[in-house]
Parts: C-alpha cells; sequence; structure tokens
C-alpha cells in the first residue's frame, strides 16, 4: 500500500509524525457505450450550448450561476486568493464523546501509520481515546481540500476519518413521515424481540458480498470465454496532401503486364486480333474495287 499524504498530528505541543493510507478499496465495474452496429466506442465532445460549436480547452473558464442564467466567472487567480494553506498537519481542535455524534456525520476512513520517532506518542494517544471514549475533532487539508476529520481508534491502529460538515446533511425534518396511530401490542413487541433475537449473530464482514457485481462478473467471463465480439477499428486520419508511392505503382503495372491483366475493355491480345481483323477486311475491299475499275 502506498501512502497518500504524510505529516504530524498535532495537539497541544504534541507532535506525531504519520503517514496516511486509504483504508477503503471499491473496485466498480465499468461500461464503455458502444454503436449497436458495430460496436465502436462513442465519445462526447465540448460544445457550447448557445450554437452548439465546439469549444477548445483554452476557451473553457469557469463560472458560478449565481442565478437563472446568469453567471460570474472565476479565474486562476481568484482561487488562489482563497486557497488553504496546505499544511501536512492533523491539528486536534477539539475531544468530544464518541457517543455524542452523529453516525451520518462520517464519511471516509484512512490509517495512520506512525513514522519514525513517533511511536511512543502514537501509543499514548491511542490508549488515551481508547480509555476514554472520546475522539479527536480535526481539519486537514488533503489534495487542496480541506476536510473535517475525526480522529478514532480502530484495534491497534489510529484512523483518521473524513466528516461531512453539519451544514451538508440533508434535514430529517423535511422528510413526511405519518404520525398518530395505535401502538404496536405487547405481543406484537414480543415477537418482534424474538425475531430479532433469532436472526442475530456475531458480527462478521466477511458474511456480505456484493453479489449484483460477482453475479455481473460471472456473466462477463462467460461470453468472454464463447466469443465476445470484436469493435470495429476506427479509420486512420488521412494527411492533406496525397503521396503517392510512384514505385509500387510502377511494380504493380509490370506484375499486370506480365500476367496477362488488362481493362474491363478486354486483353491487350484481344485488341491486337480486333485490330488485324479490321486491316485485312480493308485491304480486301481495295483489291476489288481496284479490279472493277481494271474491268
Amino acid at each position: 500500500m502506498r501512502a497518500i499524504w504524510k505529516g504530524a498530528i498535532t495537539f497541544g505541543l504534541v507532535n506525531i509524525p504519520v503517514a496516511l493510507y486509504p483504508a477503503t478499496k471499491r473496485e466498480q465495474l465499468s461500461f464503455r457505450m458502444l454503436r449497436k452496429s458495430d460496436l465502436s466506442p462513442i465519445n462526447f465532445k465540448r460544445v457550447a450550448a448557445a450554437d452548439g460549436k465546439v469549444v477548445a480547452w483554452d476557451d473553457i473558464v469557469k463560472g458560478y450561476e449565481y442565478q437563472k442564467d446568469k453567471y460570474v466567472v472565476l479565474t486562476d487567480e481568484d482561487f488562489k486568493r482563497v486557497d488553504i494553506e496546505a499544511t501536512q498537519t492533523v491539528d486536534v481542535i477539539d475531544f468530544v464523546d464518541l457517543d455524542q455524534v452523529n453516525p451520518m456525520l462520517f464519511q471516509k476512513p484512512y490509517y495512520l501509520e506512525p513514522q519514525k520517532g513517533g511511536i511512543p506518542a502514537y501509543r499514548l494517544l491511542r490508549g488515551v481515546l481508547e480509555n476514554s471514549g472520546k475522539i479527536g475533532i480535526t481539519k486537514v487539508v488533503i489534495k487542496t481540500r480541506q476536510h473535517l476529520a475525526a480522529l478514532k481508534v480502530h484495534g491497534s491502529l489510529l484512523v483518521l476519518e473524513l466528516m461531512y460538515f453539519g451544514d451538508e446533511l440533508a434535514d430529517p425534518d423535511d422528510l413526511k413521515i405519518p404520525s398518530g396511530g395505535r401502538s404496536p401490542s405487547a405481543r406484537e413487541v414480543q415477537m418482534a424481540r424474538s425475531l430479532v433475537k433469532e436472526l442475530s449473530v456475531d458480527w462478521d464482514p466477511d458474511r456480505y458480498t456484493d453479489d449484483y457485481s460477482s453475479a455481473l462478473m460471472s456473466l462477463i467471463k462467460e461470453k468472454v470465454k464463447h466469443g465476445g465480439k470484436t469493435a470495429a477499428k476506427a479509420p486512420k486520419k488521412r494527411t492533406s496532401g496525397k503521396v503517392i508511392d510512384l514505385v509500387a505503382v510502377l511494380e504493380e503495372s509490370l506484375r499486370q503486364s506480365k500476367s496477362g491483366g488488362g481493362t474491363s475493355s478486354g486483353s491487350p491480345k484481344k485488341k491486337a486480333k480486333t485490330t488485324r481483323r479490321k486491316t485485312t477486311a480493308k485491304k480486301k475491299t481495295k483489291a476489288k474495287t481496284k479490279n472493277k475499275k481494271a474491268a
């Protein structure tokens, strides 16, 4: 595994050098859009909505739509003015109880690996968090973007889990949840509890797999095994000036000449025979005319 970020955890005057590694992986099947007739891949062009003309990359700018069809353009200089300094630190702002945080705020976990000289402080912080049931709330910049994150314990490791900001969660009060109605009876509650108890098992993540992706991949392999279709090759781009290989043309001409090849109107031999017949006929006609005059 390759570290995507190296820096340090800081709280107070404590500094713990760490490396950041992805804690999740997701391999999604990707598909190309093809033309049905010959499986030629479909390409998309950048076109302007106003006239449908293709737009070059140099003519593209970033704009924010503040009203319907009204935009303000932001330049690279504008983005630099508000760019947050990408410090290589995980600065702990607060420590809070884990059970006070809405689980829906947690987004994406990363492993934190202690680097040289940071192991004692790393173990100390991990142990304190585990015993206190608290997490560290931090802000960290990864790939030019600032994230809210939580410093949590995971086994013998510390995990940095990216979080949503509070205003990024949709308000559940906007949902129409029916209220009122009768309460469940004691018998219904007891049966529900019995059913939950019957279906309860020890947590094992390996029990749960992506059945759809697995079935889809098996289907793809089966199709490949029985011969998949080959996509039509795109034609080579033609040059602006047509270059003729004179040597190749002459060689082909010689080859056809030696093999007796000719045009569609007939072979040279047939033309020669026809010409001889016409010449002989003309001579006979002239001879008959002379004889008549002599007589």
